[in-house]
């Protein structure tokens, strides 16, 4: 009998094998990844939105389990809005969800050729930045800070005390870092999975390969391993 890695390796690679780009491989959240979209997981290829997008709701749906921080994610097409459009842009992104009632708030800022993850925690009243590349992202921060104060305004009818919070950049020696041009995209990604769990984060470079191909076979089962 096969062992779950093997029949796990014999799934992706047909993930990554031959057949119609845009076959759909899974859909979940109202959102759909196709062969091409799986194929970014391939090396050196950098993850697309679909990607992220589609493992950051396995991450929330994780958290609805008992034991877990309540999180939520922003798109990876939230953060361009509010730069674009302001707090107007995307007032109406959080209808139905109290963002202060939340323990986590996650979200995943592309920068043209790199992605990021910026981590709200609603708890402990912190916004920090997390850059696999070690970049500052100290504007970020206070742009997200200021979407909050609106949200509050709007949505609670309270003023966001600013004092309480707390903005860094979390720096290179604390984080692992990336040594190559195409892997921040699973930095992200896991840079996510573990801080959505409240737990350190231990991954190095090295690991990356291997959570590639495991992002592959949670995107297509969509459950988290």
């Amino acid at each position: 009998l096969d062992c779950p890695f093997q029949a796990m390796e014999r799934e992706v690679s047909a993930a990554f094998g031959k057949g119609e780009p845009g076959e759909i491989l899974s859909s979940a959240f109202k959102l759909k990844v196709t062969r091409e979209d799986i194929c970014t997981l391939q090396q050196p290829c950098w993850l697309n939105d679909e990607v992220i997008n589609f493992y950051m709701n396995l991450l929330v749906e994780r958290s609805k389990k008992e034991g877990y921080p309540a999180l939520h994610v922003f798109s990876t097409f939230f953060y361009p809005k509010l730069c674009s459009g302001g707090y107007k842009a995307v007032r109406r992104w959080t209808r139905g969800v109290d963002l202060f009632k939340q323990d986590l708030i996650l979200v995943p800022i592309h920068l043209r050729v790199h992605w990021t993850l910026l981590v709200i925690d609603v708890r402990k009243k912190t916004i920090k930045y997390f850059d696999s590349l070690g970049q500052k992202g100290d504007n970020i921060c206070k742009t997200l800070l200021q979407y909050l104060q609106e949200e509050s305004r709007e949505k609670r009818n309270l003023e966001l005390t600013v004092s309480e919070w707390t903005l860094r950049s979390v720096s290179p020696q604390e984080i692992p870092q990336q040594t190559n041009g195409s892997d921040c995209g699973v930095f992200v990604c896991k840079f996510a999975d573990s801080i959505s769990r409240d737990k350190p984060i231990t991954f190095t470079q090295e690991h990356m390969p291997y959570f590639r191909r495991k992002m592959v076979w949670e995107i297509i089962h969509q459950q988290l391993l």
